[in-house]
C-alpha cells in the first residue's frame, strides 16, 4: 500500500489510488478534449532543508486543468546541483511509475471513442532544467531526459517545462 500523499488545489489529501480516481473523473467529464497529464519536479534550498515538491497537472487544452501535488522534505541543505536535480529526477520518475500500464490504458479508453473528434492523452514529465549557455543545469539535460524516455515518457525541459519551474515551484516556498 502506497503511503504517499498528494494535496489537491482545494487542500484535501489523497493516496494515489484517490488521485487518479479524480484524474479519470475530470477526463471522463469532458472525454472529447484533447489532454495532457504532466508530472514534474521542483527544489527549494533552505538553511536545515531541502524541500521537494512533485506536481501533477492534468491540462484539458483550452478548457482547465485539474492539479495536485506533494511535498517532501529533506532534513539537510542539498547544495549541490546535480543531486537536486537528480532527486528532482528521481521524485518525478516515481510519480510517473504510480501510473501504471492500466492506468494508463483505463484513461486512454475514456478518450478512444473521441479520437476522430479531436481527443487525445499524453503523458509527459517536466524536467527543472535546461539547454540554454546561462542556465547551469545543461550538463544534466541528456542524463535527465534518458531517464525519463527509458521509462517510456516524453521528457519536456525549460523553458516548455512548466508544472516544474512554475506550478511546483510555488510551492517550494
Amino acid at each position: 500500500m502506497n503511503k504517499t500523499v498528494y494535496k489537491s488545489a482545494r487542500g484535501e489529501w489523497h493516496s494515489f489510488d484517490d488521485v487518479f480516481l479524480q484524474i479519470k473523473a475530470f477526463i471522463l467529464s469532458n472525454p472529447q478534449c484533447d489532454y495532457k497529464v504532466m508530472i514534474g519536479t521542483d527544489s527549494q534550498v533552505h538553511a536545515r532543508f531541502t524541500t521537494f515538491v512533485t506536481g501533477i497537472v492534468v491540462q484539458r487544452i483550452g478548457n482547465g486543468t485539474w492539479t495536485c501535488a506533494k511535498k517532501v522534505a529533506i532534513e539537510r541543505k542539498m547544495t549541490n546541483v546535480y543531486e537536486r536535480i537528480s532527486q528532482e529526477t528521481a521524485f518525478t520518475e516515481e510519480v510517473l511509475s504510480e501510473f501504471t500500464e492500466t492506468h494508463q490504458s483505463q484513461l486512454v479508453n475514456i478518450v478512444l471513442p473521441y479520437l476522430y473528434k479531436g481527443a487525445n492523452l499524453q503523458f509527459e514529465a517536466h524536467l527543472d532544467i535546461g539547454s540554454s549557455d546561462r542556465n547551469r543545469t545543461r550538463v544534466y539535460v541528456k542524463e535527465m531526459k534518458a531517464r525519463i524516455e527509458a521509462l517510456g515518457f516524453k521528457a519536456s525541459i525549460k523553458p516548455d517545462a512548466f508544472v516544474a519551474s512554475s506550478y511546483a515551484n510555488r510551492y517550494t516556498k
